[in-house]
């Protein structure tokens, strides 16, 4: 099973703009950092822009953070990538003749649906600011170092 780096990557990306405040930072500078094509970097831009993370003009490389980092929260993001989706996925693909292929999926829904709301308070908590300040101590970076 593949997993969805989305989240990660776009932090990173939030994470490299407010590293590289008023540079300009196309795509292609940018997915060199992520490790992947600058088209991939643009749909997670565009998605930034539309949640009101990310500032920016297409065609021109001056992306910005449109909040400070400690404004925006990991949950923003999420919500900015992934929307609604949840975090756990209930396999809606079972044996609609097994009582355990049909009963199981209903005995999770409740235990998922309280990882989701713990997952998502506490994605609430953490900001970007707070991922910069931890990239920064273990990089060994004081907080006015330049990247």
């Amino acid at each position: 099973m593949k997993y969805s780096t989305k989240l990660s990557d776009a932090v990173h990306v939030l994470a490299f703009l407010a590293l590289h405040p008023g540079a300009a930072l196309t795509s292609e500078r940018i997915a060199e950092s992520v490790q992947t094509n600058p088209a991939y970097i643009r749909q997670l831009m565009s998605a930034l822009r539309k949640a009101g993370l990310l500032a920016s003009v297409k065609g021109h490389p001056r992306a910005a953070l449109a909040r400070e980092p400690g404004g925006i929260s990991l949950l923003d993001v999420y919500r900015a990538i992934e929307g609604d989706k949840p975090i756990l996925h209930q396999d809606t693909h079972t044996n609609p003749n097994c009582g355990v292929g049909v009963n199981i999926q209903l005995a999770l829904r409740d235990y998922y649906d309280e990882v989701q709301r713990a997952a998502e308070d506490r994605m609430s908590a953490i900001t970007l600011q707070d991922i910069i300040d931890t990239y920064r101590q273990e990089a060994g970076m004081d907080s006015d170092t330049e990247v």
